[in-house]
């Protein structure tokens, strides 16, 4: 690597035709606070006007993780104080994830380790999104009582079968055949291969263009064989083709094995609101026709999460307390209503606006 412009928490480098940009909050598994939200968004419209970039890469620093979602501490103080930081982070964030999936250049996500919430929206939008061996990717927000955002209503709802709607409910971690057979990536490279990708796409010409990069990577690619979510995609859909939780909890229990009894004792831990919300969402983003509509209406449930009990409670269980026992209110999802999910479905004002093509 060489040229490097940036030693903060976003590193920038020009290496060859590659502009590359390195996350670099390692001790926090490269979490993402609103600077590196904006300074990704800039390096993005460098390396874009840029005729001697050819493919931009964004990777992780450290062995643990490519990133593992926003920083949800400062969201949690923002609510509590009442500022106006969350909404702007989510507005940026979702702003950003709108960009790559419309970036006029291949953008090469190396999802190495942990990728989780803005992990998978700074990744899974990507032209181009490789996995590890070492890979664990999850969309957990349920479990800390929010939802799947950065357009993961867009994506989740358009896995094979109702694989997607498992991921989004349950939270739970995905391994990398899975990821791909879920169309949220789409190569499988050794981590130890990741130097060398680096480096040939750097090789690459100027005017070099996706199935350049397709080559590369699938050159260097590996078969990841089958995962669980695959060898139980029959069970799945049985399961979670349905529009309310309790018939999903239902099915599962009239199922046998293994697998039905582990995802619902996933499911009896997170917030009875999330999911009903999660579930909502993901059915109203599979009929959308883009994923700036599914964007905005993400915005909209955020800014009624702040209001929401279960959102502290999440957060405080998980990562101030840390005593992994939250006090879901309410506890039972038969006390969710509808009109309670229906308030989380109000528009953000101002609207939600992208410059450039719709997704």
């Amino acid at each position: 690597m060489q040229d490097g412009i940036e030693q903060r928490d976003v590193i920038l480098e020009r290496h060859a035709s590659a502009g590359i940009i390195r996350l670099n909050r390692p001790r926090a598994l490269n979490s993402l606070t609103l600077d590196m939200v904006r300074m990704v968004s800039a390096a993005l419209d460098e390396f874009a006007a840029d005729p001697g970039i050819a493919t931009v890469i964004v990777m992780g620093e450290g062995e643990r993780g490519f990133c593992a979602g926003g920083d949800i501490r400062v969201l949690h103080e923002s609510g509590r104080g009442g500022t106006d930081l969350a909404e702007t982070f989510w507005r940026e964030e979702f702003r950003l994830n709108h960009r790559i999936s419309t970036y006029p250049k291949p953008y090469v996500a190396l999802m190495d380790g942990i990728t989780m919430g803005g992990g998978v929206g700074l990744s899974s939008h990507a032209s181009h999104r490789v996995v590890t061996e070492r890979t664990r990717f999850a969309m957990p927000e349920a479990g800390i009582g929010y939802f799947p955002d950065v357009g993961a209503t867009w994506l989740l709802p358009r896995a094979p079968g109702e694989t997607g709607i498992w991921m989004g409910l349950t939270g739970s971690n995905v391994v990398p055949a899975d990821v791909i057979r879920a169309g949220l990536a789409d190569f499988q490279i050794a981590s130890f291969q990741l130097t060398e990708l680096v480096d040939t796409l750097a090789e690459l010409p100027r005017g070099a263009g996706p199935r350049d990069v397709d080559a590369v990577l699938k050159n260097l690619s590996s078969d990841p064989g089958m995962g669980p979510l695959r060898r139980n995609a029959d069970l799945i859909h049985r399961t979670f083709r349905f529009g309310k939780m309790e018939e999903i909890i239902a099915a599962l229990k009239a199922e046998d094995g293994d697998f039905a009894e582990e995802t619902l004792r996933t499911l009896h831990t997170r917030s009875p609101t999330s999911l009903k919300l999660t579930l909502r969402l993901l059915r109203l983003g599979g009929q959308s026709r883009n994923l700036a509509e599914c964007l905005a209406r993400e915005l909209g449930a955020c800014l009624q999460i702040l209001k929401s009990p279960d959102f502290y409670e999440g957060i405080r269980a998980a990562i101030i307390d840390k005593d992994r026992d939250p006090k879901w209110l309410p506890s039972t999802l038969e006390a969710v209503g509808a009109s309670s999910i229906d308030a989380f479905l109000r528009p953000a004002e101002p609207p939600l606006t992208f410059s450039g093509a719709h997704a």
